[in-house]
C-alpha cells in the first residue's frame, strides 16, 4: 500500500511539473507580448494575430513597428513563410 501511495505521489509530481513547463513556455516574454501588442492592435482575429506574431518574435527577437508593414526593420521576421506549397508569409 505504501508502494502504490508512494507511486500515485511521484506519478502526480511528475505531471504537475511537465505541466508548469508547458504553461511557462507558452507564456510569452515582457517585451515580445508588449510589441505584438501595437503590432495586432488593429488586427481582425486578435487572437491569431498574437499567436503568430509571439512565436516569430521568439523565434527573431523582433518586432517591425506599427500596426502593419514596415517589415524591413526585422528580416527575419519578414523571411518566415509557411511550410506548405503557397509559401505565405507566418507573421503579421
Amino acid at each position: 500500500m505504501k508502494v502504490l501511495t508512494a507511486a500515485l505521489a511521484l506519478l502526480l509530481l511528475i505531471l504537475s511539473s511537465s505541466y508548469l513547463q508547458a504553461v511557462h513556455a507558452m507564456a510569452g516574454s515582457a517585451f515580445c507580448d508588449s510589441k505584438c501588442k501595437v503590432r495586432c492592435a488593429k488586427a481582425g482575429v486578435m487572437d491569431r494575430c498574437l499567436h503568430y506574431c509571439g512565436v516569430c518574435c521568439e523565434e527573431c527577437k523582433c518586432v517591425p513597428s506599427g500596426t502593419y508593414g514596415n517589415k524591413d526593420e526585422c528580416p527575419c521576421y519578414r523571411d518566415k513563410v509557411t511550410k506548405n506549397d503557397k509559401k505565405k508569409p507566418k507573421c503579421p
